[in-house]
């Protein structure tokens, strides 16, 4: 046999795609031998070159065209179903990953994931250079059998991997790469695995002294899913590290007070403190840790967040949480929004999103389950609400309450509604501790590189019932027959770090030892001190001062409306907007009168003028829903977006204006947030019409108007709420104003419905001066909308340059004459205006019976001004509350009873239209005669108790 037939015969497993793999690397190593890996370098050191052309006995070749190569058909065949199996493995992965702590699973269809069901086998792969399936193959991995085993192993360990719904393909190979350099099998050093398991134990041994300690008290343990103090710790570590000066937290009640001991530091002595019986405990409510106080209710302890400041001076942020679990979501996202901007100079905000990030914890049932989440996961990439990447960790303990996950979710895991928003995926065995800061540091890394979202799925399972009163064998037999058997996460832990060497036994249990000494010594010590009383008197909460300087000369105003009329000369506006923009210029002037809009205009323009930043959201905020404001604008040829409010030379402050999603309830949670972390921001919230403010309600209850009281969270957000009657039918009428009224006590809010111009003017800077104020309360404003453009809500510019906001107007041309005066009207807003025309429509007739008052704010109630105006009138024989929704919303139920306290035995009536179960008729004929009813009843000199409406 010659030469060239042995050197044939030994290149004779090369052909089709190998071999033209082969003949890349020998054009490679002739130029540059160093340029190829050194197995390549023997090889053609001992085999020379290889040949141009070459095929196994018995294979089948397709016919190759001249010049070209002949290519094995069966074996391209076999490289495409190579190809796939890789494809899937990245995708699919993650259904044969270990990451079940019970077993509760059932059973993944892996087939996907097998090369058999792609008809390969390991002489079919091995065939393969591993590079061919795999870019990024280690050097160790030669051919395509060792690559799919490399990869499959680093996709089904602790750690699954969900990737393939990110889009970008640079960032989904970025996460390829990381998932596949074997990170869910990475070890940490000595000092760290030390670290976690004395964490572990603190965590175990918390909830085991509370739960023999306070037996039956509720505590909502986090056991089962003990990983989520580690990892929101380690979370903590990575992004003050990268940088995060702030970092803000939500989470329902599960695992709180041990992410509050564990992660925020608050004192073992203040949590048993909190569970311990006072000898006033007839003062302490059942679960209370604030107790009860003269303005402060309070709110039980696994609701109550934290604020401390932790290693490298970093502020971490605990955010309070009520009952519906996942609403804080967007509170939390507004908090860190609110960290990143600096709102110092004119123009949109400056933004840092490496200043603060958010950390959300979900509860497995709650993510898929409530709709706020999909709501604030949408707020990811919107310019508007966008903070650079929160980390979402679903502390999954594979029951919600006491629902299994069959019947809390059509999808295959708690997690799968973060992938229509492309955020990244890990599913983590948390009975591996080590697997899940793996995950923790991939979650931060992708974070600090792209900006964006990532979720971590933190699978466990839950030790004991939804509270720990509660008996879970009656729904959960099997799972908690599986529970009693399963050891804990620190025993694991110790016993792993045992068998590898790096701890001893004694060593751990000295650990234990001295966490159950501490824990015991903070008991002892909390017991000294329990005689003392732990509830004080704090006195009531402070008030802002009613009477606020809001006036600004009308000079200066002149000055600003006019530098807010001058645009770019390369800037087109809408002619026809042009048109009503170029009449402000002169409704300052004299004789002339403020609109609603430039009333509102002026207000904004002189808050930044005093230096105070505003931001500002809603369904159409940059031009309002009927079109008023147009605060920013868009170049008709261009697009281009400007904003007179970044421009003008007066402004101080930054001023944000941003059209919101489709959302109610998590963009007003979100400038909730946004105005408690940034109190000296001015921070509005418009609904697109006032009645959307339902699907905001959990918000409203829960946050804004009983925030004060029970977590000592002040807020001065203003929420317009567009309302009023117009005939536009029931979802378009009424803002709900009764409901807000019924939450309004102990000063939590203002609740107004004004009408002019320049109560709106006065009012937004009085609100806007009492944002930092420790009296300062949030705005709900019945806010106009067909009184925008009524002529009878216009004011001279007088009126904002002198005054103040007042809190009831009365009635111009009527009440003149004390002694005549029988009937006394109390009314606000729209109506207010209707009676004014129905009066100029009665022409010369004798209205000197009459005297009309408008409330312009309902609450806080202005007793003492109505009650000043009561007195004047001796022979008043009625005072009648007028309003335009039905009797049993609008104020009506809440006014009458306030009235009567200040109405000096006169006998107090209602006119309006009667109870009903929707708040406005949808048939525009039905709506203007019961409206022209209402007016003409309070227009006539009629005794009410025979005539009334409704009666």
């Amino acid at each position: 046999m010659t030469d060239e037939s042995n050197t044939r015969r030994q290149w004779k497993d090369f052909f089709g795609p190998n071999l033209g793999y082969i003949q890349e690397q020998y054009e490679l190593f002739s130029t540059n031998p160093e340029s190829v890996d050194v197995s390549f370098r023997e090889l053609f050191a001992e085999l020379g070159a290889p040949p141009a052309e070459l095929a196994p006995e018995g294979s089948r070749t397709t016919a190759a065209p001249s010049g070209q190569v002949a290519v094995d058909a069966s074996l391209l065949k076999k490289l495409v179903a190579a190809e796939k199996l890789v494809g899937n493995i990245r995708t699919y992965g993650h259904l044969a990953a270990n990451t079940d702590p019970l077993g509760l699973r059932a059973s993944s269809d892996t087939r996907l994931v097998e090369p058999s069901t792609f008809e390969l086998n390991e002489s079919d792969l091995s065939r393969f250079p591993a590079s061919i399936l795999w870019d990024h193959a280690p050097a160790s991995v030669t051919n395509g059998w060792e690559a799919i085993q490399k990869l499959r192993n680093s996709y089904t360990q602790s750690i699954g991997f969900e990737f393939s719904h990110v889009h970008d393909e640079t960032e989904r190979d970025w996460l390829s790469s990381k998932a596949e350099s074997g990170i869910a099998n990475a070890s940490l050093n000595p000092e760290e695995r030390k670290a976690l398991l004395d964490l572990l134990i603190h965590v175990e041994q918390f909830e085991a002294y509370l739960h023999r300690t306070f037996v039956g008290q509720k505590r909502f343990s986090v056991e089962g899913v003990d990983m989520l103090i580690p990892v929101i710790d380690e979370i903590v570590r990575q992004v003050v590290q990268d940088g995060a000066s702030h970092i803000l937290m939500g989470m329902a009640h599960r695992g709180r007070l041990n992410v509050l001991a564990h992660v925020l530091g608050k004192p073992y002595e203040k949590i048993f403190s909190e569970f311990h019986h006072a000898p006033n405990k007839e003062l302490v409510p059942s679960e209370g840790s604030v107790g009860i106080n003269s303005g402060w209710a309070g709110d039980v302890k696994y609701h109550l967040g934290a604020d401390r400041s932790v290693f490298s001076g970093a502020r971490v942020l605990l955010a309070n949480n009520p009952s519906h679990l996942e609403y804080v979501n967007s509170v939390v996202e507004g908090f860190s929004r609110a960290a990143q901007e600096d709102r110092t100079k004119p123009g949109y905000p400056q933004r840092d999103s490496s200043k603060s990030v958010a950390i959300q914890v979900h509860g497995d049932a709650a993510f898929p389950g409530e709709g706020i989440v999909a709501e604030t996961l949408n707020f990811t990439q919107l310019e508007g609400f966008t903070n650079g990447g929160s980390i979402h960790i679903i502390a999954n303990n594979r029951i919600g309450f006491t629902t299994d996950s069959k019947d809390s979710r059509s999808t295959h895991y708690a997690s799968d509604l973060a992938k229509g928003y492309e955020i990244p995926i890990v599913h983590v065995n948390a009975d591996d501790p080590e697997a899940c800061i793996a995950a923790v540091r991939l979650a931060c890394e992708y974070r600090d590189k792209f900006k964006k979202d990532f979720l971590i799925d933190l699978v466990g399972y839950r030790r004991y019932g939804h509270n720990e009163m509660d008996d879970p064998e009656g729904t959960q037999p099997l799972v908690y027959e599986k529970v009693r058997k399963h050891k804990t996460v620190a025993t694991l832990y110790a016993e792993r770090l045992k068998a590898e060497g790096a701890m001893s036994a004694a060593d751990i249990d000295k650990m234990i030892q001295n966490v159950q000494a501490e824990m015991q010594n903070a008991y002892d010590a909390m017991k000294e001190k329990a005689s003392v009383g732990k509830h004080l008197n704090q006195g009531p909460i402070p008030v802002a001062p009613e009477t606020t300087e809001t006036a600004v000369p009308l000079e200066k105003l002149k000055e600003i409306n006019a530098a807010l009329l001058n645009y770019p000369k390369s800037f087109t506006v809408y002619p026809k907007l042009q048109r009503i923009l170029q009449r402000r210029g002169t409704m300052l002037d004299q004789g002339e009168k403020v609109d609603w809009a430039l009333a509102e205009t002026l207000a904004f323009a002189t808050i930044l003028a005093d230096g105070r930043p505003i931001r500002m959201s809603g369904q159409d905020a940059e031009r309002a829903t009927f079109s008023h404001r147009h605060i920013v604008l868009n170049d008709h040829k261009t697009g281009e977006k400007f904003s007179p409010m970044h421009h003008f030379p007066q402004a101080k402050a930054s001023f944000a204006v941003y059209n919101s999603p489709l959302t109610e309830g998590a963009v007003l949670g979100f400038e909730y947030g946004y105005n408690v972390f940034s109190p000296e921001t001015f921070t509005i919230w418009e609904a697109q019409y006032g009645d959307f403010a339902n699907s905001a309600q959990v918000i409203f209850d829960q946050f804004i108007s009983a925030g004060r009281t029970k977590w000592k969270q002040r807020s001065s957000l203003a929420m317009l709420l567009p309302h009023g009657y117009e005939g536009q039918g029931p979802e378009h009428s009424s803002a709900r104003l009764e409901r807000f009224l019924q939450l309004s006590a102990e000063n939590n809010w203002t609740v107004a419905n004004l009408s002019t111009a320049a109560q709106y003017f006065h009012l937004l800077r009085r609100q806007a001066a009492w944002t930092e104020h420790e009296g300062a309360r949030p705005l709900v404003l019945m806010s106009p909308k067909s009184l925008i453009r009524n002529p009878r809500v216009l004011s001279p510019g007088e009126d904002l340059a002198t005054g103040t906001f007042k809190l009831v107007l009365e009635q111009p041309g009527l009440g003149k004459k004390a002694t005549a005066v029988r009937r006394l009207i109390l009314c606000s807003g729209k109506l207010a205006i209707d009676l004014e025309e129905a009066l100029e429509s009665a022409g010369e007739r004798d209205m000197s019976w009459l005297h009309i008052v408008r409330v312009e704010q309902l609450y806080p109630f202005p007793d003492k001004e109505i009650a000043e105006i009561i007195s004047r009138y001796n022979k008043l024989e009625e005072i009648v509350w007028v309003q335009e929704e039905p009797k049993n919303m609008g104020a009506w139920t809440f006014m009458e009873s306030r009235i009567r306290e200040v109405a000096g035995g006169k006998s107090v009536h209602y006119i309006g239209r009667p109870d009903r179960s929707s708040p406005a008729s949808g048939h525009q004929d039905v709506h203007a005669a019961e409206q022209q009813s209402i007016l003409s009843l309070s227009l006539q000199q009629k005794a009410l108790n025979t005539i009334l409406l409704g009666r």
